[in-house]
């Protein structure tokens, strides 16, 4: 079965809906897209919570190795690694009990996605998760 993302209403759901974006592979380098696209979306009024084993906070946010690590509720787990690297990361986002997968542009992995959706999971693949944001949600996120 191909993978089809979301309809463009349903990633604008997903976005709306979502307050909390764990960034798996956020790096602390400002200079480097993780961490450009994470602080669009901190700005945005998303809270942003690191996952990079080797940085104690990034954007003034305390990391964590892990999404196991992190001890509340996570909306969207945002990925920033390469595609291989993605089912078990799709494992610990089932296991953290997340609403959306979503790999960053240029990540794709079908295991990955079955797994999450397996799960329970939306999963969103090779979309720029700052781009969507933009487009659909140009003037921030309405808090209903």
């Amino acid at each position: 079965m191909a993978f089809a993302n979301p309809s463009r209403d349903e990633i604008k759901r997903i976005l709306e809906e979502a307050d909390t974006i764990a960034v798996v592979g956020l790096s602390d380098n400002p200079e480097r897209t993780s961490h450009m696209i994470a602080q669009a979306m901190q700005a945005k009024g998303y809270r942003i919570v690191p996952v990079n084993p080797s940085a104690e906070s990034i954007l003034g946010e305390q990391a964590y190795a892990s999404l196991k690590d992190i001890p509340f509720p996570v909306d969207i787990v945002d990925v920033f690694r390469r595609s291989e690297f993605t089912p078990p990361i799709a494992e610990e986002a089932v296991a953290a009990g997340a609403k959306t997968l979503w790999l960053q542009l240029g990540v794709v992995n079908d295991e990955a996605a079955e797994i999450a959706r397996q799960g329970g999971l939306n999963v969103i693949m090779d979309r720029c998760i700052k781009v969507e944001d933009s487009i659909l949600l140009p003037h921030g996120k309405s808090k209903s």
